[in-house]
Parts: structure tokens; C-alpha cells; sequence
């Protein structure tokens, strides 16, 4: 299995980092996707992917969350010199987040637009953060079509419109913990998307799964999110952890 969205790097796991890893490989999940977030985790996301170089993969991108109006052009440039440095398997996570501020919409957007732009002309997937932001985020997309954009919608916690919309796009569907809620609604029409359009994902140490909703979540919990989709798509385990491995080594480029 594949995590395509864990924060591994997170002050959360400094205690225990290690045994979380290790933990998730005993699983049978192989590699770990992880997004960036601003410059100031850069350096610690980039020294876990050198530790584990077999199995963790960072992105490079500026969190929307972290588009602020002193330091926004600065990041940027921080992520464009990275992404001229070296490879990447995708420029993420970047979007808009209209939850935590709905004021700095005119800079996320451009920031946004920014990272699209890099994203076309380096030919990497996109990972997409789009709290409260569905239509601000289409919009900007359906204004950026071009061939080579593609990506994930991370955390996909839309409805079915939404998520063909997306489809549409030529993005698939980040699938994690929200889907095992009781209110997640996900779950509901899910089995209408085919899982050829949905990879895994934990975002850990966010969204835990049930049982473990409101404590840390941890890639090793990635198995009950694919345990839903087997009830979901009435397919058994390999299958869907062959069709979504399958799917996040489409997406990412390495």
C-alpha cells in the first residue's frame, strides 16, 4: 500500500517517529508521499525522505494555510529554487484554504496559479488542499486547463457533483479517515466513483480513522481506510490495494 498524504515529519511523531515508520512497513505500506508545508519544515521533511530514501518521497509547494501577506513571495521563490534544485515526485500541497482566512484569498489564489504554472512546465502532478474552497479551487483550475495538469484532490471530502467534477479534470481522489465516519457522507456515493479514480491517504497525524478518530493518526492506520473501500466497493483486500498502489504510481513522478 501507498501512503499518498502523510505528514511523518510533524512535531507529533518527534517522540516516536521511528516506531510509527516501521510500524506502517510491518503493514505491508511501502512508501509515504510527504507535502510540504512552508520553509520552515522543509529541512526536517527533507532529512526523514533521506533516512528512508526506499520509501519516503517529498513533494515540494507552499501550504495555502502559510500564504501570508509578509512572507508569501519569499516562500515562493524558497519553492521555486528547490524545484530547479532537484526532483520532485509532485509540487504539493498547495489550493486554497478558506477556513482558517478568508482574507488572504487574493494571495492564496496567486500563489496558486504560481504553483500550477510550475507545475505544467516541469510535468508534475499537483496535490490539491481545498478546505471550504471547492469553487474557488475550480475556478482557478478550469482557468489553468492544459494537458499536463493533473493531480490529487487531497482529502476529498466533496460530493458526488464534486468529485466527477474533479474526475473531469483529470484529477483523482485522495481517500482517508473521513471516509470510516459516521458523517463523513463520502461513503454514501463513493461506490460510484470507479477506484481507478481514488488512491490512499492518512494525512496523518490528522483525521484518524475509527477507532482512532480524535487521536493521532499514523500511516500504519491506512489499512482501515482501505478496509472501508473493500465494504464500499464489495472487492476484497488485495484488490484494492492493488488498484490504488496501481493509481498513486500514475500520478507521482519519480
Amino acid at each position: 500500500m501507498i501512503d499518498t498524504h502523510t505528514h511523518l515529519y510533524a512535531e507529533e511523531f518527534d517522540e516516536n517517529r521511528k516506531e510509527a515508520i516501521q510500524k506502517a512497513l510491518d503493514k505491508g505500506i511501502t512508501e509515504f508521499y510527504l507535502p510540504a508545508i512552508d520553509s520552515e519544515s522543509h529541512e526536517k521533511m527533507l532529512q526523514l525522505e533521506a533516512e528512508y530514501p526506499e520509501h519516503i518521497f517529498s513533494m515540494m509547494g507552499l501550504h495555502p494555510c502559510y500564504v501570508k501577506p509578509e512572507t508569501w513571495e519569499k516562500e515562493l521563490k524558497i519553492v521555486k529554487d528547490y524545484l530547479d534544485q532537484r526532483a520532485f515526485p509532485a509540487i504539493g500541497e498547495i489550493g486554497i484554504d478558506l477556513y482558517w482566512d478568508k482574507t488572504t484569498l487574493d494571495i492564496q489564489v496567486k500563489a496558486f496559479e504560481q504553483q500550477i504554472d510550475w507545475a505544467i512546465e516541469k510535468d508534475l502532478p499537483i496535490v490539491l488542499h481545498t478546505r471550504e474552497s471547492f469553487d474557488e479551487v475550480f475556478e482557478v483550475l478550469e482557468g489553468k486547463k492544459h494537458p499536463k495538469l493533473r493531480g490529487i484532490f487531497h482529502c476529498f471530502s466533496g460530493d458526488l457533483e464534486q468529485a466527477n467534477r474533479a474526475i473531469d479534470l483529470n484529477f483523482i481522489l485522495g481517500i482517508g479517515g473521513v471516509v470510516t465516519f459516521k458523517n463523513g457522507k463520502i461513503d454514501q456515493f463513493l461506490h460510484e466513483i470507479p477506484l481507478e479514480k481514488i488512491v490512499l491517504e492518512t494525512d496523518s497525524p490528522y483525521l484518524a480513522p475509527v477507532p482512532y478518530r480524535g487521536k493521532r493518526n499514523e500511516s500504519s492506520y491506512l489499512d482501515l481506510v482501505a478496509g472501508k473501500l473493500v465494504n464500499i466497493y464489495q472487492k476484497d483486500f488485495a484488490e484494492i490495494d492493488r488498484i490504488t498502489t496501481e493509481n498513486a504510481n500514475k500520478i507521482f513522478v519519480k
